[in-house]
């Protein structure tokens, strides 16, 4: 009878041992569970901030990769001298991505002569440059041939209609053509406009 007595105590110890180690399982699948939750909500969220530009060691990265495209599409027309401009300077810190996935482009200099047409000379300025560095980088905006010192045509990507604290005294003859949000960005905007500014310029000649 204590026999009996002692083999029904451990199996239900057995029991309750099972019972406890199936709890524990669960109980540290759930943590596993909510953890893997959590991680994926927060990429998820991550994702939605870069997208909207939020963050903003991805947001030069963002304009960077648009920026690239737009250098890519004035190349294939034939464009040879492009100044890069924003209040931030976010473009200046990315120019070596930039410079890396363009092989036919190099950096311009203030104090080199623009002779080569083989490649696209690229300038990289920003509002905190100061207006030294600003000026000079007047006469490399957006230019497809040599005119003169001042820029011939400023294409302004952003959300307002205005030329973002470029030198206003640079480009008092400058065709000024507002492209709308960079990320909305198409080339047959691009081709419009380059089109409608060599249009108006010819009639200009006549």
């Amino acid at each position: 009878m204590m026999d009996l007595r002692i083999d029904m105590q451990r199996a239900s110890f057995a029991q309750i041992g099972n019972l406890g180690l199936l709890l524990l399982w669960h109980i540290l699948h759930l943590f596993v569970s909510i953890w893997y939750f959590l991680l994926g909500l927060a990429y998820v969220l991550q994702s939605h901030l870069i997208s909207g530009g939020v963050l903003k060691s991805y947001k030069a990265l963002n304009w960077a990769s648009y920026v690239i495209e737009l250098l890519q599409w004035l190349e294939a027309i034939g464009v040879k001298r492009v100044c890069l401009y924003d209040t931030e300077g976010v473009l200046k810190k990315s120019k070596e991505a930039i410079l890396n996935k363009l092989k036919n482009a190099r950096e311009f200099k203030a104090y080199e002569d623009l002779v080569d047409q083989n490649h696209m000379a690229l300038e990289f300025s920003s509002f905190s440059d100061g207006k030294e560095a600003v000026t000079k980088a007047a006469n490399l905006l957006f230019v497809s041939s040599c005119r003169g010192p001042d820029p011939d045509l400023l294409l302004v990507y952003g959300p307002a209609r205005c030329h973002l604290g470029f030198p206003a005294w640079r480009i008092r003859y400058t065709e000024i053509v507002h492209m709308g949000q960079l990320k909305s960005m198409r080339y047959g905007s691009l081709i419009k406009a380059i089109y409608g500014f060599t249009t108006v310029r010819q009639n200009y000649g006549k």
